[in-house]
C-alpha cells in the first residue's frame, strides 16, 4: 500500500513539475526555437553541424523550461489572482518555492553544460542569456512594454548561434535579433490582450495596456517592421524565391491573425498568439529550401 501511495505521490509531483516548466504547453519552446534555427541556418549557410543543432534544440528546451520556472517564482503572488494562471503549481502550492528554485538551477546548469562545449564567445553570451531569462519577469513591474525585453530574451539564441558557428558576431545577427524583438512584441501583445483586465487590477504592465485602443494597429505595425527587416536581410544575403515565398506565407498568416484580433475577443486573441508558431515555421522552411535548392 505504501509503495503504491509513494508512486502516486511521485507521479503527481512530476506532473506538477511538468506543468511548472510548461512542457504541456510547448508553444513557448517553439517561439524560442524558430529564431534560433533561422540563425543557425544563416550562420552555417544552410549546412549546420548536426551536433550543434542538437545542442541548441536541447538547450532551448532546457532554458525555456528554466525561464518558465523563474517566471512563476517571480509571479507567485500574482498568478492566483489571474483567471488564466490561478492553477499554476506554485500558485496552488503543489510545488514549493524551494523546489522551484532547485528546479530552475538544475535546468540552467544542464543548459550550461551543453554550452560549455562551444567556444568562449558563446559561453560568455550564455551568461547574458541567463540574466535576461531570470530578470524578464520583474520587468513587468516597471517597463511599459516588457514584451520588448522578452523579445531580446527569446532571441538571444540568435547571437549565440552565430558565435557557435563562426566564433564571431556578424552585424546580421543583431538585425535578426531586432526582427525577433518586433515579432515578440506583436505576438506577446496578442497574449497580453487576453490578460489585460486582470493585469490592470493587479498593477502588472504590458504592451496591451500601453498601446490601449491602438493595440491591434501596434501588432500589425510590428509585423510590418519585422517583415521589412527580413526582406532587407534577404537582399543582403542574395536570397531568392524560396526565402520570399516563406515570407509571403508568414504575411498571409499575419493577415489572418489581424482578422482574429480585430474584435479583441480573448479566445481569438489567444488563437492568434498560438498561430505565431506557423509564422516562425514558414520563415524557417523558406530558409531551408533556399539553401537546399539554390545555395
Amino acid at each position: 500500500m505504501n509503495s503504491s501511495k509513494n508512486i502516486k505521490t511521485l507521479t503527481k509531483k512530476l506532473d506538477a513539475y511538468e506543468r511548472l516548466m510548461r512542457l504541456d504547453k510547448p508553444i513557448g519552446i517553439l517561439l524560442l526555437l524558430w529564431p534560433t534555427l533561422w540563425a543557425l541556418w544563416i550562420a552555417s549557410r544552410g549546412k549546420p553541424d548536426w551536433i550543434v543543432l542538437l545542442i541548441f534544440v536541447t538547450g532551448t528546451v532546457l532554458m525555456r523550461s528554466a525561464g518558465c520556472v523563474m517566471n512563476d517564482i517571480a509571479d507567485r503572488k500574482y498568478d492566483g489572482l489571474v483567471e488564466r494562471t490561478k492553477n499554476r503549481p506554485l500558485a496552488t502550492g503543489e510545488v514549493s518555492v524551494k523546489e522551484a528554485y532547485l528546479l530552475a538551477a538544475g535546468l540552467s546548469l544542464l543548459a550550461f553544460c551543453l554550452v560549455s562545449l562551444f567556444n568562449k564567445t558563446t559561453i560568455l553570451l550564455s551568461f547574458a542569456a541567463l540574466f535576461l531569462a531570470a530578470t524578464y519577469p520583474y520587468t513587468k513591474r516597471f517597463l511599459a512594454i516588457p514584451q520588448a525585453y522578452l523579445g531580446v530574451a527569446f532571441g538571444f539564441g540568435i547571437p549565440m548561434a552565430f558565435a557557435a558557428v563562426n566564433d564571431y558576431l556578424a552585424p546580421l545577427a543583431w538585425l535578426l535579433l531586432v526582427a525577433n524583438v518586433l515579432w515578440a512584441i506583436a505576438y506577446d501583445t496578442q497574449y497580453a490582450m487576453v490578460d489585460r483586465n486582470d493585469d490592470l487590477k493587479i498593477g502588472i504592465k504590458s504592451s496591451a495596456i500601453f498601446f490601449g485602443k491602438y493595440d491591434v494597429i501596434a501588432v500589425m505595425a510590428c509585423y510590418a517592421a519585422m517583415l521589412g527587416l527580413l526582406i532587407y536581410i534577404g537582399q543582403l544575403m542574395g536570397y531568392g524565391q524560396y526565402y520570399y515565398a516563406g515570407l509571403i506565407a508568414a504575411f498571409l498568416l499575419m493577415l489572418w491573425e489581424y482578422k482574429l484580433i480585430q474584435k479583441r475577443h480573448k479566445t481569438d486573441c489567444f488563437k492568434a498568439f498560438l498561430a505565431n508558431n506557423w509564422i516562425g515555421l514558414a520563415i524557417f522552411i523558406g530558409l531551408v529550401f533556399e539553401y537546399y535548392f539554390k545555395h
